[in-house]
């Protein structure tokens, strides 16, 4: 039981921060995604995987 809590309790985090952000920048918010659709895929791709292998090294360096 506590893995799915302790996912839940991470969705919730990444919904509050997305939330907050949308709310006190909203033309910045606008601009980035503009800015994403000019991006190439494959920079997209390599972006989001190197996001992924951060944050799994973050929560193994804090989990242990």
């Amino acid at each position: 039981m506590r893995p799915m809590t302790d996912f839940l309790t991470a969705l919730g985090l990444v919904l509050v921060i997305e939330g907050l952000l949308l709310a006190v920048f909203p033309h910045r918010v606008r601009q980035a995604l503009e800015a994403l659709q000019l991006t190439p895929d494959q920079q997209l791709r390599v972006l989001g995987l190197g996001c992924a292998v951060i944050g799994l090294i973050v929560v193994w360096l804090i989990r242990g």
